[in-house]
């Protein structure tokens, strides 16, 4: 799928789809024990927002035994490109520059992090020439 078919998830299938790709295939009941440990959710609530997320296709359901086994069906990356975009030109009018620039001034950066940044700089130079 790629990254303009990736469907957009709501905060609280982001939340769903993260507890998926950190576990793997997991009942609705999983699903609700894990939400339930940061807040209280309803288990209805999860199996309602769990069949959302089937049919706007962000997560895959196993029927084959009676406890439905449910899956991510959009990978973490392509997720985070899409949302990263979108909170880029809403956020940042598109500037990755701005971006970075506002990421590196309200965060304190490691020694390790800026060379990590400068490795990636000097990658995508390469990349480009």
């Amino acid at each position: 799928m790629n990254n303009s078919k990736v469907p957009q998830p709501t905060d609280s299938e982001l939340e769903i789809l993260q507890l998926l790709w950190q576990n793997g295939e997991c009942t609705v009941r999983q699903i609700n024990d894990l939400l339930n440990e940061k807040r209280e959710v309803g288990y209805t609530t999860t199996l309602k927002l769990m069949q959302i997320m089937l049919e706007k296709q962000l997560v895959n359901r196993n029927a084959n035994q009676r406890t439905h086994i449910y899956s991510a069906a959009v990978s973490e990356g392509a997720t985070q490109k899409k949302l990263l975009q979108k909170f880029l030109d809403s956020t940042f009018r598109g500037s990755s520059m701005k971006l970075v620039m506002q990421a590196l001034g309200n965060h304190e950066t490691t020694k390790e992090e800026l060379e990590e940044i400068k490795d990636l700089i000097k990658k995508i130079e390469t990349e480009q020439q």
